[in-house]
C-alpha cells in the first residue's frame, strides 16, 4: 500500500530544525524518506512554493531556500524594563601619573559595545590590550587571540613574550585571587572568535588575522562577536597600514565599532605612539578626530607622558619646512596642545 501523500504540516515541522539556514528540496525528500516517483516527491516541490508565499522559507535558486528565522516584536515602553547603566569600563593609565586616559570621561561605553584597537605593526596594540585587561582584571576578563597563546611540547601554554610582559606587570597587578588563580581566563583561539565570546563580560581579543583577499569578512566576524557578547564588552585589536585611516577591512569596521581607536608611530622614537579617536558612538564632548600621544616603556608595559596634541602650526603636519626639519615639532608633525 503506498504512503500517505506528505503534507505541509510535516514539512514546516521538519523545517523548523532549520531555521536560519539554507536548505534543498532533495534534502527535505532524504529527511522524510520519499522516494522518486511517488505523489510526495512532487508534492514536496509545490508545498515549498506555498511557503515561499507564506514567508517561511525563502528562494535561492534551482532547489535551494532558506528556512526564515522567525521574528517576534521587541515591547519598547509597553513594560517595565530596566534602565541599564553604562559598562564601568576602566580606560588605561598614564604609569607616572595615575590618571586614566583623560578622553575616557567623555566617552560612554555601553553593554555590547564593540571596541575596536586599529594599530601599525608593532605600535602598541598589545600594550594597550594588556593595560585594559590588567585596569579591568577584577571583571574577570577573557583573552584570546594570536598574541597570547603558543603550542608547547604538552599542548597550548602562554607565549613567552607575552608571559614575560605578564610577569613585569604583576609587579604592580594582582593578576591571580587569593588562591594563586588567574583572574582572567586566557583561550588559545585564533579563529571562530564568535564561537568561544564569552557572555555578559569583558572579552579581549588580539589580534584577529584576516586574508588580504578576503577583509570584507572581517564585518561578518565582527557582528558575530557583536552577537554573542550578550551585556558584556569586546576590545578587539586589529592590523592597521603604515599611514592608513582605518584598519584593514576599512568600512566593514567602522560599521560595527562602537569606539574606534588608531595607533601610528609618533616621530623618530620607536616607542612613541600617537593615538587617534577615529569615531565613538556615545560622547559628551567633540572628541573624535583628538590626538594623542604617550611612550610605551618597560618591555610594552607601562604608558607614561600621555598627552594630547595638535597638528604643528609651523611645518603644517609634514614635520620639514624649506629650511629642513621643523624647529617646532623636530619632525614628528605634532605637538603638545
Amino acid at each position: 500500500m503506498d504512503k500517505p501523500t506528505v503534507t505541509t504540516s510535516e514539512v514546516r515541522d521538519l523545517l523548523t530544525h532549520f531555521e536560519g539556514q539554507e536548505i534543498t528540496l532533495d534534502k527535505v525528500r532524504s529527511e522524510l524518506q520519499i522516494e522518486r516517483g511517488t505523489k510526495s516527491f512532487d508534492a514536496v516541490r509545490n508545498i515549498f512554493l506555498r511557503l515561499v508565499e507564506a514567508r517561511v522559507i525563502r528562494y535561492i535558486s534551482r532547489g535551494n531556500y532558506k528556512v526564515i528565522m522567525p521574528v517576534s516584536p521587541v515591547s519598547v515602553f509597553g513594560q517595565d524594563r530596566e534602565h541599564r547603566p553604562p559598562f564601568e569600563l576602566i580606560f588605561p593609565r598614564d604609569f607616572e601619573t595615575g590618571m586614566e586616559m583623560d578622553f575616557a570621561n567623555n566617552v560612554t561605553i555601553r553593554e555590547g559595545d564593540l571596541i575596536t584597537i586599529g594599530g601599525v605593526k608593532s605600535k602598541g596594540k598589545t600594550t594597550l590590550m594588556m593595560n585594559f585587561c590588567g585596569e579591568n582584571v577584577d571583571k574577570l576578563p577573557i583573552l584570546m587571540g594570536n598574541e597570547y597563546t603558543i603550542i608547547g611540547e604538552d599542548g597550548w601554554e602562554p607565549q613567552p613574550r607575552w608571559f614575560n610582559r605578564m610577569e613585569i606587570m604583576g609587579q604592580w597587578i594582582d593578576w591571580t585571587d587569593e588562591n594563586g588563580q588567574d583572574k582572567f581566563t586566557l583561550m588559545p583561539v585564533h579563529d571562530d572568535y564568535a564561537e568561544h565570546i564569552v557572555k555578559h563580560r569583558l572579552n579581549l581579543i588580539d589580534w584577529i588575522n584576516i586574508n588580504g583577499e578576503r577583509l570584507y569578512d572581517i564585518g561578518k566576524i565582527l557582528e558575530g562577536i557583536k552577537r554573542a557578547e550578550g551585556r558584556g564588552v569586546t576590545i578587539v585589536a586589529l592590523q592597521k597600514g603604515d599611514g592608513a585611516d582605518n584598519p584593514r577591512g576599512g568600512q566593514f569596521v567602522r560599521d560595527f565599532s562602537d569606539l574606534e581607536l588608531l595607533l601610528d608611530g609618533f616621530g623618530s622614537n620607536e616607542d612613541d605612539i600617537l593615538l587617534t579617536i577615529k569615531g565613538a558612538k556615545e560622547k559628551n564632548a567633540p572628541i573624535v578626530g583628538n590626538r594623542y600621544s604617550y611612550t610605551i616603556r618597560d618591555n610594552g608595559t607601562k604608558i607614561v607622558n600621555f598627552r594630547q596634541v595638535k597638528q604643528c602650526n609651523t611645518c603644517y603636519g609634514k614635520g620639514y619646512t624649506k629650511t629642513g626639519k621643523c624647529d617646532t615639532c623636530f619632525g614628528a608633525k605634532w605637538t603638545d596642545k
